[in-house]
């Protein structure tokens, strides 16, 4: 049994997280203790014990490693799973434990006295996007017209109003950009909040990694028409260019990781054929290894948990 303690870094994501495997190694690389285990491993695999004292303390047990709770350097939250429980258990017997679980088990490593990137409650405050484009537009950011709604008369009012094409994305699931013909809309509209927001010109977009001060912004060029709506639809017309971002932008950057309590996030900005930055969103938990121009950059960056934490 391997006892790690004297600042070790806790990484909760799920196994096949190959974002997680190059921060680990280049802490393994730096000789910073490390616990990585997944959510998902609780309570089948993983004991906590923790005791009430001066906050909680006590150990994460994997059965090859403990992790003293109370030597945690920083908490590197990136996607752990949701709890996994043992089979024959009655649906409402399931739905208990992993209400108990989540409950207990975050809510001790969510009470550690450390440096998180990101806290889980700041991660979650900050996906909400009609909260994002709320601050965006009160730090001039000047993210598009945008309507939120269920109603479809107010949706092709909107697009009417507009006088520009309309597009539609989703509020919280990953789903690809599309551009609306307001005829479309329908009864559809009704059975959930949608987003609709203008379509900009762009001569360009921006995916600007921001860990800590550090900023890493980079060119997106689009090289198809499906990718000039959404460049995640397809990658391999994507060409990439490292850029630097205007003073003002992460002035207001700041502010805005601030506002949230964000020390990592991933914001996407459209930049117009005028070379104006209008902000589009932000994931307090993006991707960022796979630009190579900027990955050896922000790994090292990220990397620093383990030596400032």
């Amino acid at each position: 049994m391997t006892e790690l303690d004297g600042g070790a870094v806790l990484v909760l994501t799920n196994r096949l997280d190959p974002t997680a495997d190059l921060v680990v190694t280049h802490l393994n690389t730096r000789g910073v203790p490390v616990f990585r285990c997944d959510t998902a491993d609780f309570p089948t695999e993983v004991t906590m014990t923790a005791t009430l004292t001066d906050g909680w303390g006590g150990v994460l047990d994997d059965g090859h490693r403990r992790l003293s709770l109370s030597e945690v350097r920083s908490v590197y939250f990136r996607r752990p799973e949701e709890f996994l429980l043992p089979d024959g258990m009655s649906e409402a017997g399931r739905r208990f434990a992993a209400a108990q679980s989540r409950a207990g088990f975050l809510g001790v490593t969510a009470s550690l006295p450390c440096l998180w990137i990101n806290h889980p409650a700041r991660d979650a405050n900050a996906n909400y996007k009609p909260w994002q484009l709320a601050v965006a537009h009160r730090l001039g950011l000047n993210p598009p017209r945008t309507l939120i709604t269920n109603d479809p008369y107010a949706a092709r009012k909107f697009a009417a109003d507009l006088g520009a094409p309309m597009i539609t994305k989703s509020l919280g699931a990953p789903v690809e950009t599309v551009i609306v013909d307001p005829a479309d809309l329908d009864g559809s509209v009704e059975l959930c909040a949608h987003l609709f927001q203008e379509w900009m010109d762009k001569a360009y977009e921006v995916r600007l990694t921001v860990v800590g001060d550090q900023f890493f912004p980079v060119e997106i060029h689009a090289g198809s028409d499906a990718a000039r709506i959404d460049w995640r639809t397809d990658y391999a017309s994507l060409t990439y260019k490292p850029t630097t971002a205007p003073r003002e932008v992460r002035e207001r950057l700041t502010a805005f990781m601030r506002h949230f309590g964000l020390v990592f996030a991933a914001f996407d900005f459209i930049v117009t054929p005028d070379g104006e930055w209008r902000f589009l969103e932000v994931n307090p938990n993006g991707q960022w290894s796979w630009i190579g121009a900027t990955r050896s950059r922000a790994l090292r960056v990220n990397s620093q948990i383990g030596g400032r934490l």
